[in-house]
């Protein structure tokens, strides 16, 4: 069976799969107010996310990475990421979290099938930690990252949102850290979003700037592997850890998108930003469906755009990157 592929001749191996829009953090670039229920949400269930997944590894795709919200947050979080890692098809299987779960949970994870892990870290001052997450867990999620670290996980990376006046001074304390930590070290570039037009003008830091200081310094940047997509990351002798860069206001940004979307609640998202997203959970009721699922998958890539138009002051019908897992 052909792999999904869009019009612009894009193919799609990495599907994003958020099992819960809900967060117990209130990070200022993304719930603010914190989570706010919309009634009782119905997230996918287990038969529903193995029917999901098998459809999408039948059509090429090679790697899951299971978000939120704060995915673990969900009590059969661990029968998830069984039921993925169950799936021969499936070579890389990941999760991006808070980390608030990780102290305890990293080995029972790493033993289900896990084997990538994203860490949100916005600050390494407890104080601004704080005031970015509002919630006073810093010693926490860094003892949870020693825990994936210890636990053999083949990837530990550490996500940062740059935020101009907030954490923007913070990138000789990250610097230090990975010096002789092997970690990966992610600066995301803030997006602007339907709620965050005032924010985004107050705390957008460009990453161009950030990747010139690096080049200064002596950091190179790496060739790009097949699972970049559009991530830019750089390498220096002296250092055990790498830095990349998620830079989506740059030109062509989209050019190299390898991913996928579908939100806890069953809707396939072609980007983050330019849809409303197109619901599938009709068709994830049984393997039977298979067939049509596939087929609708295919049909919605003939709608997927060149572009996010993010640089055109678009920000689309996003809300909050937590409710289709960023």
């Amino acid at each position: 069976m052909s792999q999904l592929q869009d019009d612009f001749g894009r193919k799609f191996h990495y599907l994003r799969m958020s099992v819960t829009d809900v967060c117990n953090f209130k990070c200022s670039y993304c719930l603010p107010d914190g989570y706010r229920p919309d009634g009782k949400p119905k997230f996918l269930d287990l038969n529903e996310i193995e029917n999901l997944v098998s459809a999408f590894a039948k059509v090429g795709t090679r790697k899951v990475r299971i978000t939120g919200g704060e995915p673990s947050l969900r009590k059969d979080f661990t029968d998830i990421i069984r039921i993925v890692a169950a799936n021969s098809d499936i070579h890389t299987l990941a999760t991006t979290t808070n980390g608030y779960r990780l102290e305890q949970s990293a080995q029972e994870w790493y033993d289900a099938g896990l084997r990538r892990i994203n860490v949100s870290v916005d600050s390494l001052d407890p104080r601004m930690f704080y005031q970015i997450t509002g919630e006073n867990k810093f010693d926490k999620v860094m003892r949870g990252i020693d825990a994936a670290l210890e636990a053999g996980f083949e990837r530990v990376k550490v996500n940062a949102v740059l935020l101009k006046g907030l954490n923007d001074k913070d990138l000789p304390r990250f610097l230090h850290w990975i010096k002789n930590t092997p970690i990966d070290l992610r600066f995301i570039e803030l997006m602007e979003t339907g709620l965050g037009r005032d924010y985004f003008q107050a705390h957008h830091l460009a990453g161009a700037d950030i990747r010139t200081g690096l080049l200064n310094d002596g950091w190179q940047r790496d060739a790009s592997g097949a699972e970049d997509g559009p991530a830019q990351n750089f390498s220096h002798p002296d250092y055990q850890g790498r830095i990349g860069l998620i830079m989506p206001y740059e030109q062509n940004f989209c050019a190299s998108c390898n991913r996928l979307r579908v939100s806890a609640k069953g809707k396939l998202h072609l980007c983050l930003f330019t849809e409303s997203g197109v619901d599938l959970r009709d068709l994830l009721q049984s393997p039977q469906q298979q067939g049509e699922l596939i087929e609708r998958l295919q049909q919605q890539l003939h709608h997927k755009k060149a572009t996010h138009f993010l640089h055109q002051g678009v920000t689309g019908v996003t809300q909050h990157l937590a409710s289709i897992g960023g």
